[in-house]
């Protein structure tokens, strides 16, 4: 598919304005980046690994950042991790059907976009951070193994499932959380792509990625370094949900069951 100019500028504005939301927030974007690929690019090849690669740009640094201020517990982060990233391998190196892969997609951003609502909804009703609670290692390992299985097959870091779920589930400190969700992301963003490229589905269109790699490093920088006064972090989620819903919608609707053959 050729992009024009002005699709080019659009596709890059989006995926700086995703860039700096995201890492703001702790996430390095991958479901809006597949969300917005979608309607430009019809190559699934070329969407998860466009999305794997901006991710990895945007949460090496965040991850960086987080380690720096203490925020990472070892002993906490290995199972998932641990779990995760063989699973990612794995799960990027399915060859999907591309109806298939676009109705996982689909439903996966959609689900995510109602992560992202309870966790809003639940955090607003208990203002105050809750006493957190401790799991059995399978537990975590069984999490992060999932989401690792889905973040490859789709082409997402998984931060944007695994997050709100441990919040649900009161596993640590709001601030540790977000520092597991980047470190999450960063790895399984890196065992994706290096599944992709030993089963050859890695398709990488230099003048396109490099253009949206500069766009999402700016954001990325810009996302962590400053506070958004005028929008929340509840609100950056708020609007994101929303929006990876409706793609994730018309991703399910047009791209993934439109393409079955009844």
């Amino acid at each position: 598919m050729e992009i024009t100019t002005d699709s080019l500028l659009l596709l890059a504005l989006c995926f700086f304005v995703i860039a700096t939301l995201y890492s703001s927030v702790g996430f390095g974007g991958g479901s809006s980046y597949l969300a917005i690929l979608t309607l430009f690019v019809g190559s699934f090849f070329v969407i998860r690994s466009l999305a794997l690669v901006c991710n990895l740009m945007v949460v090496s640094t965040s991850t960086y950042l987080y380690y720096k201020k203490g925020h990472f517990e070892i002993k906490k982060v290995l199972p998932f991790v641990g779990a995760s990233i063989p699973l990612a391998f794995i799960g990027a190196s399915f060859r999907l059907e591309e109806y298939i892969f676009f109705i996982i997609l689909g439903i996966a951003l959609m689900s995510s976009a109602i992560l992202l609502l309870t966790q809003n909804i639940k955090k607003r009703k208990n203002n105050k951070e809750q006493e957190t609670k401790i799991y059995p290692m399978w537990i975590t390992a069984a999490l992060g193994a999932g989401i690792g299985f889905l973040s490859g097959l789709v082409g997402i870091g998984g931060g944007i499932f695994l997050a709100p779920i441990l919040n649900h589930m009161r596993w640590d400190l709001s601030i540790k959380i977000a520092a597991l969700a980047s470190f999450f992301i960063l790895v399984n963003s890196i065992s994706g792509i290096a599944g992709l490229v030993i089963n050859e589905m890695f398709v990488f269109p230099w003048k396109l990625g490099l253009i949206l790699l500069g766009a999402v490093l700016l954001g990325g920088q810009l996302g962590i370094r400053i506070s958004l006064h005028k929008l929340s972090g509840a609100g950056i989620k708020i609007l994101t949900a929303i929006l990876v819903f409706i793609v994730g919608l018309r991703v399910l609707l047009n791209n993934g069951l439109g393409l079955i053959n009844f």
